[in-house]
């Protein structure tokens, strides 16, 4: 009798299955389990985020826009992994998803940090307020190009039968 181990990230997927399959009114049907790894995982790498802009900023007296970087930088990075890994078992090349998730969160910072955050604002929208509409918007974003273009399942070409 074969014994495999699971893994931890195959322990997360799980999990996450059961949460997402106790959901009411249907939205069980509606809600991928991807889903809610990518708002845990997310929600804890915006965490990191916070923790290294006061280590940056509030610690070591960084520039403000320095530390808002390198954190945005390392917590993206550490939710490319995360999602890539845990969320999505991603098998692919890493290169090439990591290139294109490049693309994804520049275009995330301008359309949604900057556009939409800093838009809003400029409408007379108070920031906070602001932020966390394009935070929103930035999650939907976010979520939509991790699963159908960063991640996506490529398709293996089925092998033609002999007729």
């Amino acid at each position: 009798m074969a014994v495999t181990a699971d893994s931890l990230a195959d322990r997360f997927t799980r999990w996450c299955e059961s949460v997402v399959a106790r959901l009411p009114w249907g939205l069980d049907r509606i809600v991928p389990a991807t889903f809610l790894g990518f708002a845990l995982i997310n929600s804890f790498t915006f965490g990191v985020d916070l923790v290294l802009l006061t280590m940056f900023h509030g610690w070591w007296n960084w520039p403000v826009p320095v530390s808002i970087t390198l954190a945005y930088i390392c917590a993206f990075g550490l939710a490319f992994v995360l999602n890539r890994t845990f969320n999505f078992h991603s098998h692919a090349p890493v290169g090439r998803q990591a290139a294109v998730y490049v693309v994804v969160v520049i275009v995330n910072y301008l359309a949604f940090i900057l556009g939409v955050g800093g838009g809003l604002t400029a409408l007379g929208l108070e920031y906070h307020l602001a932020r966390l509409l394009a935070g929103a918007c930035e999650a939907l974003y976010m979520y939509s190009t991790m699963r159908w273009i960063v991640f996506r399942k490529r398709s293996t070409p089925t092998p033609a039968r002999a007729v």
